[in-house]
């Protein structure tokens, strides 16, 4: 019995240290690993200086460098059309000439009339001279005599102005008038247009102003082709337009070849700076604080907060103007929830910002 009893004691022993065992391996392989702080992965890239061009876009129009309407200045029949419309004209050349007989006319009975005042006071002076009559006299015989040499005068302008010559050379468009038809001062003939070079008037924002100078070479595009055209600044307006902030300029542009027409839409590229050794960083990686900006970089395996200030912008890059260098590892995504010396593992990724377009 006593034996019998001792194994019974040693088996009921033997399973509970048996079930011991397993409920603390239990225990031990259910407890979770790592329980210590985990360490955040997070993006960042090796900050390299990078030409960074600034531009703006702005809408434009082309003007002919020269364009006038032709009208005469006198009234009268159109006697003569000396030019083919859409063909090319010199300056001097006559373009029409309006009938002119009456004014000849006129001009002829002026001279007559001229002649025998010069006569009068020719006479009216010899007899002042012998005191035959008085100073008024003779005054009133002079102020004839330049009275119709004014006259004459005036005629023969109207006379030169009959005949109606290019003021400058360029292209005449389509006419209005045919030959006999009575023209006046509101009669417009044609348009004469110089297309040789072409004018852009637009307009720039207030705060971009002190950005552009005379001689600024800008770039720009038409509505009907992609190929770009470069202009030159040469004219700024004197002072900033009140209703609408903007201060207005002109460029011009070489168009020898006629490739672009007057009153056609520009889409303008200006640039306002570039610069070679811009430091640039994706929008995303810049915290809001209080007073600025700031920025985590990576140094000794931990983030570091560094607060900067910022220049201009793209829809991914941002311009970083103070306390980041060459070489440093700046964290770009997954930054939000960092904290100033916190651990983190980086992943470097290549980043190529934009050329800044506003």
């Amino acid at each position: 019995m006593k034996v019998r009893n001792i194994v019974y004691i040693l088996l009921v022993v033997g399973i509970g240290a048996l079930i011991a065992y397993r409920i603390k391996s239990n225990a031990e392989a259910a407890k979770p690993r790592g329980t210590g702080p985990s360490i955040p992965t997070v993006t960042g890239m090796i900050l390299k200086p990078q030409t960074f061009k600034d531009n703006i876009a702005l809408a434009g129009t082309l003007e002919a460098d020269e364009q006038i309407e032709i009208r005469s200045e006198v009234p009268g029949v159109v006697e003569s059309i000396n030019f083919k419309e859409g063909s090319k004209v010199s300056e001097g050349q006559i373009l029409l000439k309006v009938n002119d007989i009456e004014l000849r006319a006129q001009l002829s009975k002026a001279l007559t009339a001229k002649k025998l005042a010069s006569e009068n006071e020719r006479r009216a002076k010899l007899l002042l001279q012998k005191q035959a009559i008085s100073q008024e006299e003779y005054d009133i015989a002079s102020a004839d005599y330049q009275s119709a040499s004014a006259e004459a005068e005036l005629i023969e302008a109207q006379l030169s102005k009959t005949t109606i010559r290019a003021p400058f050379s360029g292209t005449i468009g389509l006419r209005s008038i045919s030959k006999g038809t009575y023209v006046t001062p509101t009669t417009v003939i044609a348009k004469l247009v110089n297309t040789d070079e072409l004018k852009i008037t637009f307009s720039v924002p207030e705060k971009y102003a002190s950005q552009v100078n005379v001689g600024t070479v800008l770039t720009f595009t038409t509505s009907d082709s992609r190929e770009q055209h470069n202009a030159t600044i040469y004219a700024i307006d004197p002072e900033v337009d009140i209703a609408t902030r903007t201060l207005r300029m002109r460029a011009i542009m070489d168009n020898s070849g006629n490739k672009l027409y007057p009153g056609a839409y520009a889409n303008i590229m200006l640039p306002l700076e570039t610069v070679d050794d811009a430091l640039l960083v994706p929008s995303e990686s810049l915290i809001p604080v209080q007073n600025g900006k700031k920025i985590f970089i990576l140094e000794n395996g931990k983030a570091k907060e560094v607060d900067v200030e910022i220049g201009s912008r793209t829809g991914k890059a941002v311009r970083v103007l103070t306390n980041l260098q060459p070489g440093d590892t700046v964290l770009t995504y997954g930054v939000m929830a960092l904290q100033n010396g916190s651990p983190v593992d980086v992943v470097l990724e290549e980043f190529e910002p934009l050329t800044q377009i506003k």
